[in-house]
């Protein structure tokens, strides 16, 4: 599994996502310029997509490319698909 693999790159994004949430909450808390929390929310949002992009990649690499069984890889294509338009809404 391509996540297992990543693992650590995948948590050190993650760990970048929280501490940005962090930043973001505190901003808000002090009742921070609005610059800095939209330019705040919008890092989230990037790392967020940047998060979401290479576990897509991983997915597509591993179980779509590589599947030898057409049906499976029909299946983990459809699913990933469905992701995406889950997330693009």
């Amino acid at each position: 599994m391509h996540t297992i693999h990543d693992k650590a790159k995948l948590l050190a994004r993650v760990r970048r996502i929280q501490g940005q949430a962090a930043a973001l909450e505190t901003q808000l808390e002090q009742e921070g310029d609005c610059k800095a929390v939209l330019q705040q929310i919008a890092a989230i949002r990037g790392a967020v997509s940047g998060l979401m992009a290479a576990v897509i990649e991983g997915h597509l690499s591993e179980h779509v490319v590589k599947e030898p069984a057409l049906e499976q890889r029909q299946q983990d294509l459809e699913t990933v698909l469905q992701v995406i338009k889950t997330y693009l809404k």
